[in-house]
């Protein structure tokens, strides 16, 4: 969790759900701003969180502690949320600079490495990823939900999974596949289903 400050402290829950017997057992303060959001990938054991100092850190857990690795993002306003790839190997940040930085680890240079989905008219407020790991879709303060391509050549399968005869521009980064403006108002949340074919957002009003 992150008590709204720039700290995040890791508990060790003792398999209870009284929160009170848990116990705090890591404090991680490489951030100069109020974390976000905080996301912890299933299947690699890493963390991944990022604030509104523009930043964002993936945390891998190293001789008894909690050791950040540097993420490229180059966005200018705060970064508001953060989601893991499906398949650990990307992820997505939004933020108050109209884009969604796709970050990739690039191993020669030991830090993760960013593309960005712009298209965005105000900030970026969520995200959330489709399972077939090349799609991400938004809300933003613009009022619109969006899908887009987050396709990076070299870590996801060319192949079509279903999605092609929809989206033809489906291995195109950054293309804006799909925009929805149903609610009108301000896009607090969003969701896409385990099975890919449907979503969900909900809105300030």
């Amino acid at each position: 969790i992150s008590p709204n400050s720039s700290e995040i402290w890791i508990y060790e829950t003792k398999n209870s759900e009284d929160v009170t017997t848990w116990e705090k057992i890591h404090t991680l303060t490489e951030h100069d701003g109020h974390v976000t959001c905080i996301d912890w990938c299933h299947n690699s054991d890493v963390i991944v969180s990022c604030s509104h100092d523009r930043n964002a850190y993936v945390w891998n857990y190293e001789d008894g502690g909690w050791k950040p690795t540097l993420v490229i993002l180059r966005i200018q306003r705060a970064a508001t949320s953060v989601r893991w790839s499906p398949a650990g190997n990307k992820f997505a940040v939004s933020s108050a600079a109209k884009c969604v930085p796709v970050c990739n680890y690039e191993a020669e240079h030991n830090f993760w490495v960013s593309k960005t989905i712009r298209k965005h008219k105000s900030t970026v407020l969520c995200v959330d990823w489709c399972v077939n790991n090349k799609f991400v879709v938004t809300g933003s303060t613009d009022m619109k939900c969006r899908i887009f391509s987050a396709y990076v050549d070299g870590i996801d399968s060319p192949e079509d999974d279903g999605f092609g005869e929809v989206f033809p521009k489906q291995h195109e980064f950054g293309e804006c596949l799909a925009e929805f403006s149903n609610i009108r108002s301000w896009i607090n949340s969003v969701a896409w289903s385990p099975g890919g074919f449907r979503l969900a957002f909900t809105g300030q009003s």
